[in-house]
């Protein structure tokens, strides 16, 4: 089996530079922590080809996005679930159409299977009350489930999470990784899960089977 995530190589380009290489075995959530000026905010952009790699591979399913054509790296992506930094959300848009958006324009359900698909997603993520606010009406984990459930729209095996706890605080931890990882199996969980950012909620850790902290360039195991 193809592993979700392997970084070989990878140059970090910063303060504190250094070389690193890791592999985000199947159905397993991994986290790696870091302070700002570590380089842990460019592993998610380097693993989808969105940030130039200054040196080594990063492959996503078995594939280096890299050396994809522009078109089809963006069609590649749909696999991957990604909750950017911040939330990405389009401020012109309803928390729902946000959430919608991926299904609108990149597949060919109806607007009926449409309608049906969200209203399962937004409870899956406990929006239906407030899916007709825009994202500055809405507070931040309100904004964070809209992006989780953004990523979840073609229900990728892999999710990648860039920052997915800053502002949100208690049991919504723990509901937004659950919903991430998708259940579990025999192997573990239904979805692999990759998080990185600067902090890792206490909580959170008996959920998360790898952790490691980025320090000067290497990457140490944590507790």
């Amino acid at each position: 089996m193809t592993d979700p995530l392997v970084f070989e190589d990878v140059v970090l380009d910063g303060p504190y530079g250094g070389v690193v290489s890791l592999t985000v075995p199947a159905h397993l959530t991994v986290s790696i922590v870091g302070n700002a000026a570590s380089g842990v905010n460019r592993l998610a952009p380097f693993a989808l080809g969105l940030t130039p790699l200054p040196g080594g591979r990063a492959l996503v399913l078995g594939e280096d996005l890299h050396a994809m054509p522009r078109r089809a790296a963006l069609a590649f992506r749909r696999r991957v679930g990604y909750v950017p930094a911040g939330d990405g959300l389009l401020q012109n848009l309803s928390l729902a159409d946000n959430v919608a958006l991926p299904l609108r324009f990149g597949t060919t359900m109806s607007p009926r299977e449409i309608d049906g698909r969200l209203r399962i997603m937004l409870a899956q993520v406990r929006l239906d009350a407030v899916a007709d606010l825009r994202p500055a009406d809405a507070d931040g984990e309100q904004r964070r489930r809209a992006a989780l459930a953004r990523a979840l729209a073609f229900d990728p095996d892999l999710v990648i999470m860039d920052r997915p706890f800053d502002g949100i605080a208690g049991r919504a931890q723990i509901e937004l990784i659950e919903t991430a990882r998708g259940g579990e199996l025999a192997e573990g969980a239904r979805r692999t899960v990759f998080v990185t950012g600067q902090f890792l909620p206490d909580r959170l850790r008996p959920r998360i089977e790898h952790r490691y902290r980025l320090v000067r360039g290497e990457f140490q195991t944590e507790p």
